[in-house]
């Protein structure tokens, strides 16, 4: 069965580079342009893994992630965060609400940002 990705991320471009790489790579891929969608998505689908943008029209990615984590049910789901806010307190602050990688758009060609999905959900 294919891995699922809900891509949380509003840049367009961005978001619609990342979802065709992934499905050449076989995975199912859904999408979510805002945090309150994230959310919502995220109960429903249960994807396998959450890329996952910090700044986000309405309720940010700290928030999102700090909202899965208090779910038992979602807790478990791996998160990465993909975003420019670069700043060590933004990174440590991702880690420490669980993200399992922190990316900063600038330092990763959407290739390697495969690569680490693909080596969290081995």
């Amino acid at each position: 069965m294919p891995k699922t990705i809900l891509i949380i991320e509003d840049d367009k471009f961005l978001r619609e580079l990342i979802v065709q790489k992934l499905i050449r790579e076989d995975y199912e891929v859904s999408e979510a342009v805002d945090g309150e969608d994230g959310i919502k998505k995220i109960k429903e689908e249960k994807p396998d893994l959450v890329l996952l943008d910090l700044i986000l029209p309405g309720i940010d990615g700290f928030e999102v992630l700090s909202r899965m984590k208090e779910e038992p049910d979602l807790s478990s789901i791996s998160v990465i965060i993909l975003s420019n806010l670069g700043q060590k307190e933004d990174v440590e602050r991702g880690l420490k609400l669980g993200a399992v990688d922190y990316l900063i758009k600038a330092h990763f060609t959407p290739g390697e940002i495969i690569e680490k999905i693909k080596k969290v959900l081995k």
